[in-house]
């Protein structure tokens, strides 16, 4: 594993925990993929089976109502993105859009099946992760439905798919 990666997955959640063999596993199995300003690294409603992690750039996050996207929110290096359909193996639910030239590293299903063989603990810790980073999302939503409801915000702000 690069000193780079070494460095971001530090910061990474759902990384968090994790043995430097299992990070350098995961990083080593991992599919690279690079989006150009305006390219999709994936559209809401495909089949999704993986996780991302942005190693350089700026995404949106948008959702598709009528036709139309509406943003949801940005990601930035660090953040993570895909992980609800890793868990569920169903559609997207969301579309992600590079803003900047971006880089992300991919993590499959099989990249996870490795590392249960090798470690379940590890395998257990790190769908913990996934599972917090959900819970923190479900929480915002939760938070921004309500101030909606309520009246409170009629234009509630984007996401933070930041970790504060």
């Amino acid at each position: 594993m690069s000193s780079d990666w070494q460095r971001l997955v530090h910061g990474v959640p759902i990384f968090g925990g994790l043995s430097p063999e299992t990070l350098a596993q995961l990083v080593d199995r991992a599919t690279p993929h690079v989006a150009t300003i305006g390219s999709y690294f994936m559209r809401e409603g495909d089949t999704g089976t993986s996780v991302f992690v942005l190693e350089r750039g700026r995404a949106a996050v948008l959702k598709n109502r009528d036709g139309q996207e509406h943003l949801l929110g940005h990601l930035g290096v660090g953040d993570c993105f895909g992980e609800v359909a890793l868990l569920d193996f169903g559609p997207r639910s969301a579309s992600v859009r590079a803003e900047k030239p971006c880089s992300a590293i991919e993590i499959r299903p099989s990249d996870l099946l490795e590392v249960a063989k090798r470690d379940m603990e590890q395998f257990a810790i790190l769908h913990m992760n996934l599972a917090r980073e959900l819970s923190r999302r479900l929480r915002q939503a939760d938070d921004r439905a309500f101030d909606w409801w309520v009246g409170g915000r009629p234009e509630a702000p984007a996401y933070d798919f930041h970790v504060n």
